[in-house]
């Protein structure tokens, strides 16, 4: 038994004092604010006029030894969006400390480059080894597609953290348009009539060529608006959402929960487009580590999934929902009121712009169970689709098709994550027993069957491949 092992099994409780003020550290030069907060920049003792975080008493009920767990400490990058509640959870509710890693930092992150450049130096340089991500970013970090210098970081893709609580935002000036999940012919007149006066409709997202760009750009084409020739698209970060709404410098957006609903609660705009209605349980962010960390650190790897799996079961629960928002609301983490989390949570959308209000638990962002398949399980059908949409907008060779397999199989770890869930104790019939979920099907009645990728892409009418 570890030293470690020996002075864990002795407590029936750990005090998290220091992991509570860590995992609010703000990584030097990435100190990135929420669009309008409600207060002032979460960052806990160390960070640049932050309050020191309380300290909190967590209870680890049920303790389970890794033996051999070849380290406690990593650090892990997130953005203040509902995807990364899982990695907040997990450190505020004992779900790390439970498995043995009791000196996890979760770092919060300006911006998705940020999270880009602090994974290309590790922790050991004053970086993060890993952490939340947009896909397929893993993969381009892998390939070294959007790192410095074009250097190539294997990348492992361990879990996946969410599904759904995406939108599509669009200003207040277009209301009455008939923009919404699908366009009439009016709708797409109007768009185009745009782009032919001079004033092209301006759609931007978080960053480049990973999901909130495919969302917007899948819906879209679907709607006859050609992504790349009808509209113009550019990246802006989260945090400046509202502030180009208010000005009028941007049409639309694609970003996660909460900002599209801060934009229709403060009346700035309204949703197109919940992703949970183009792609019903779309696979939406990942867990994904360095993998020379993790082939350093296979044990503490299988500690840090099983507290994450735990952390996201306790997310899915609907008597959870109301604590959950009071924790990731808070300045350390999100800084942003309660109740523009509280209704998204529960399910609970208005769209604006005359569009009937949704109320289903099932199309809020889920984190464990949306009634397809297990979450949290890294499917690599679910890959392949982000490689195909990859290629569709000439973003990746159309080789990589053929080669996807080798290409998966490289950055895809799913062995991992049913070592977890066994730790975890996860039911064994909700362990995937096959890497695909099946034939997944979209709003404008399109179907990608993962074997046969190809079939899917000659399907879509609007492309570049």
């Amino acid at each position: 038994m570890t030293k470690f092992s020996e002075r864990f099994s002795r407590r029936k409780f750990i005090v998290t004092a220091g992991a509570s003020v860590v995992s609010s550290v703000l990584l030097k030069g990435c100190l990135g604010n929420p669009p309008e907060p409600s207060g002032t920049a979460g960052g806990g003792a160390g960070a640049a006029g932050g309050a020191p975080v309380a300290t909190s008493a967590v209870a680890v009920a049920n303790e389970k030894r890794v033996e051999g767990i070849e380290s406690t400490k990593i650090t892990l990058g997130y953005i203040p969006i509902v995807e990364s509640a899982p990695l907040i959870i997990a450190q505020e509710k004992g779900f790390f400390a439970k498995y043995g890693m009791v000196d996890v930092k979760v770092a919060k992150q300006a911006n998705w480059g940020s999270a880009r450049d602090n994974v290309e130096i590790g922790s050991a340089g004053g970086g993060i080894d890993g952490g939340q991500w947009q896909m397929p970013m893993p993969y381009q970090i892998s390939q070294g597609l959007i790192t410095k210098n074009s250097v190539q970081i294997p990348m492992y893709v361990l879990l996946q953290l969410n599904t759904q609580g995406n939108g599509i935002a669009i200003a207040g000036k277009h209301q009455g348009k008939g923009i919404g999940l699908k366009l009439e012919k009016s709708a797409q007149d109007y768009i185009l009539g745009l782009k032919k006066a001079g004033t092209p409709f301006k759609a931007a997202y978080t960053f480049p060529k990973a999901n909130q760009d495919l969302w917007i750009r899948y819906w879209l084409a679907a709607n006859g608006i050609n992504p790349d020739a009808d509209v113009e698209l550019l990246t802006v970060p989260a945090a400046q959402t509202v502030a180009n709404m208010k000005t009028g410098s941007m049409d639309g957006f694609s970003t996660g929960d909460p900002w599209p609903l801060r934009i229709v609660s403060e009346k700035i705009g309204f949703i197109s487009a919940l992703t949970a209605q183009i792609w019903k349980g779309h696979p939406e962010e990942y867990l994904a580590i360095r993998g020379d960390w993790v082939d350093k650190h296979p044990k503490a790897t299988e500690a840090l999934l099983a507290g994450i799996i735990e952390a996201q079961q306790w997310c899915d629960k609907p008597e959870n929902r109301a604590e959950l928002v009071s924790i990731v609301s808070g300045k350390n983490f999100f800084d942003v009121k309660p109740e523009v989390l509280l209704t998204p949570y529960e399910g609970k959308y208005d769209l604006g712009d005359g569009q009937p209000q949704i109320n289903d638990f099932k199309m809020s962002t889920l984190y464990w169970n949306d009634g397809l398949g297990n979450v949290s399980y890294p499917y690599k059908s679910h890959d392949l689709w982000f490689l195909t949409e990859s290629v569709r907008w000439g973003f990746l060779p159309t080789k990589t098709l053929a080669d996807s397999k080798a290409i998966i199989g490289k950055v895809n770890r799913e062995d991992l994550w049913k070592a977890a869930a066994k730790l975890a104790g996860v039911a064994d019939a909700d362990i995937p027993k096959n890497t695909s979920r099946g034939v997944e099907k979209f709003f404008d009645g399109k179907e990608f069957n993962p074997d046969k990728p190809e079939d899917y892409l000659k399907s879509l009418a609007i492309k570049k491949a």
